[in-house]
């Protein structure tokens, strides 16, 4: 994972960290296609096959072939191993192993860290890095003992149990959205624990690394007054607030449609898995086909914010979404500043914000269009919604996966992989190094709307 000194001065550090994404996709490939990875008499294509490898890196969750029915055991123990990977980070995982064998991490490894996890500064990128593996796998592991145990009665043996159990688990915490009963979480739908567990999971993951951190500080700190920082709050914050309000969309919006019919609980349920697993997990406890045009468009919404930064998730993501809003509410009421929680704004992430957002849609539209082209007589709202899931590594899908064109598959597997590296990122590779200007012409106002 280490470039020579004179590459890596002709690069940025997004730069860089896009190339180890593809090298991650690369070997990724490799694991997925090793001997004794695939079930006797199985042939998977080389688009199909790339197509699932850059799904797990992105842990994303969409695929066209059967997960069960391709992988043997080991090969799922790939799958998991890979989805280590894109879920935790490329440069956790690498400085994860140089801190195992007691390398040193130098300036150029830091900024790489700094710009893999959206970080403002070098101070505290290693601690953050080595917090981040410890709390994913103590959580990984928790949640597999749980549902080992918990499917014990439901398995022959124990080491069937323990596959389910732990695969469930890290597919949870990573958002992968993956299964290996190819039916993701149906036939738990009146499995409320189960449900509850998974949802946790999701959370988990994609809340953001940062904010656990902040959290485990805050119950084992032992300052008086300890204070969480502002990422932590406006996120924390965005993440209830669309949790319970796409909650209450899909259970408005289906009451009279696919959930007519259905217990009351089993309405709050399924409202409540679908819209936490649609910010990125792509987890289903009800075949979402069978919900209406309306509810589609409305978790694509959901996708299309996706997860928290520094998470495992994509999308545009919960600050950039915030932020855009806090502004608008702030114009509206004729302020020139963004003051939240005691704290102001800086102007510098408000414009981010709108270029995140403003590229994202471009990109979901003019991905849109080619779809259109290339994919004859599928619905558009199923596209947008494969689209959205794609960006937001969410992972939900109307049925299409498989049924894409091989120009369709390539234009996924760019959404994914972008919605896995951050738009940041994606931006500051295209526009290479920061130049300093030195001079200013003068400002004149122009008119506006």
């Amino acid at each position: 994972m280490k470039l020579s000194h004179d590459t890596l001065r002709r690069f940025t550090p997004a730069q860089i960290i896009v190339f180890y994404y593809f090298l991650a996709i690369a070997f990724s490939f490799l694991l997925l296609n090793l001997p004794g990875v695939y079930l006797p008499g199985v042939k998977v294509s080389f688009i199909d096959s790339l197509f699932t490898a850059v799904s797990a890196v992105s842990v994303t969750g969409l695929t066209p072939i059967s997960i069960s029915g391709t992988y043997t055991v080991f090969g799922i123990c790939m799958l998991m191993l890979v989805l280590q990977l894109g879920g935790i980070g490329i440069m956790s995982i690498g400085t994860f192993f140089w801190l195992l064998v007691k390398k040193r991490i130098g300036l150029r490894e830091r900024q790489l860290i700094m710009v893999d996890h959206n970080q403002y500064s070098l101070a505290g990128v290693v601690n953050l890095i080595q917090e981040i593996v410890k709390i994913i796998f103590l959580i990984e592991l928790t949640g597999g003992i749980i549902f080992t145990v918990y499917l014990l009665p439901l398995y022959d043996t124990f080491k069937e149990a323990l596959l389910q159990g732990m695969f469930m688990s890290v597919s949870a915490t990573t958002n992968a959205g993956f299964d290996i009963t190819d039916a993701s979480l149906l036939p738990y739908f009146d499995d409320y624990f189960i449900q509850s567990v998974s949802m946790l999971l999701i959370i988990l993951g994609a809340i953001g690394f940062p904010v656990l951190i902040e959290v485990k500080s805050f119950f084992s700190s032992k300052v008086p007054h300890f204070r969480f920082s502002l990422f932590t709050k406006i996120t924390t914050a965005t993440f209830g607030i669309l949790l319970v309000w796409g909650a209450v969309m899909i259970f408005i919006l289906e009451s009279m449609n696919s959930f007519k019919g259905m217990a009351w609980h089993e309405k709050v349920f399924s409202a409540l898995f679908h819209s936490v697993s649609s910010r990125s997990a792509g987890l289903t406890t009800y075949d979402i086909t069978n919900f209406s045009e309306a509810t589609d468009i409305f978790i694509s919404s959901l996708m299309f914010i996706g997860a928290s930064p520094s998470s495992v998730g994509g999308g545009i993501r919960t600050t950039t979404f915030a932020i855009a809003v806090l502004f608008l509410i702030n114009f509206a009421r004729g302020k020139q500043v963004i003051n939240i929680f005691n704290r102001q704004i800086k102007l510098i992430d408000v414009f981010r914000s709108y270029a995140v957002i403003l590229l994202a849609a471009a990109m979901v539209m003019i991905a849109l269009l080619i779809l259109l082209v290339t994919e004859p007589g599928v619905p558009v709202v199923a596209l947008l919604f494969e689209i959205t899931s794609a960006f937001g590594t969410c992972g939900m899908s109307l049925g299409i996966t498989s049924e894409l064109s091989v120009t369709g598959k390539f234009i996924i597997m760019i959404l994914m992989f972008i919605g896995r590296v951050g738009l940041i990122s994606f931006l500051f590779t295209l526009g290479g190094k920061t130049k300093t200007v030195h001079y200013h012409y003068p400002k004149e106002r122009v008119i506006i709307g």
